[in-house]
């Protein structure tokens, strides 16, 4: 499966959102400008490429030009390269495998461990400062709701995001959302194609 341009789009917004707004950032970021990163997912058909500047983050689907570093991973792995103190164990026990200059993935880790990663932030758009910021609160106090045991909260915090405010999809959801994403697509290319057999006529 292929990373769509609206999937690439939406990565590059979250990574540009939280690795690019904090001026506290700017050494961390001065380290990868100009570099590029190629990231592979096994579990897809088509790398992630990372292109760094000065000012911000391109998240690509293709790209022509030689990276910096390449990475191979799963998708269970990724979460895991916010904790730079995990890069070392992953690519000893294969989950990780890095080729190329290794100094650009050990600074990417860097500055994402740097940065905070506020979910308010990203949904505040869609739904507004306090209901963002109530999700987010549910969202942070969820592991410590886990760690404690109390179950009736568990189960609140469950029904207020997929009740309530629906912001947790299901997997069913999230397939269809998919299915109609790529369905949108193809009527988008056909009335293009369409509409430049019109304008030949």
């Amino acid at each position: 499966m292929p990373f769509k341009p609206l999937i690439t789009a939406g990565i590059e917004n979250v990574l540009n959102t939280f690795l690019y707004r904090s001026p506290a950032l700017k050494t961390a970021r001065q380290r990868l400008n100009g570099k590029v990163l190629r990231v592979v997912v096994k579990e897809f058909s088509t790398p992630l490429v990372l292109v760094f500047s000065e000012r911000q983050l391109d998240v690509l689907g293709e790209w022509e030009g030689e990276a910096d570093c390449s990475v191979i991973t799963h998708m269970s792995t990724l979460p895991k390269l916010r904790d730079r103190q995990q890069l070392t164990a992953l690519i000893r026990s294969g989950e990780l495998e890095v080729e190329g200059d290794i100094q650009v993935v050990q600074n990417f880790v860097s500055l994402a461990d740097l940065a905070e990663f506020d979910p308010a932030e990203l949904l505040a758009p869609w739904t507004g400062d306090i209901a963002a910021e109530g999700i987010s609160k549910v969202l942070r106090g969820g592991a410590s709701l886990l760690k404690k045991g109390f179950q009736r909260q568990q189960r609140y915090a469950a029904e207020v995001l997929t009740e309530e405010w629906r912001m947790a999809p299901g997997p069913l959801e999230a397939a269809w959302f998919a299915e109609e994403t790529a369905a949108v697509e193809r009527s988008v290319d056909a009335l293009t194609k369409r509409l430049e057999k019109l304008e030949g006529k």
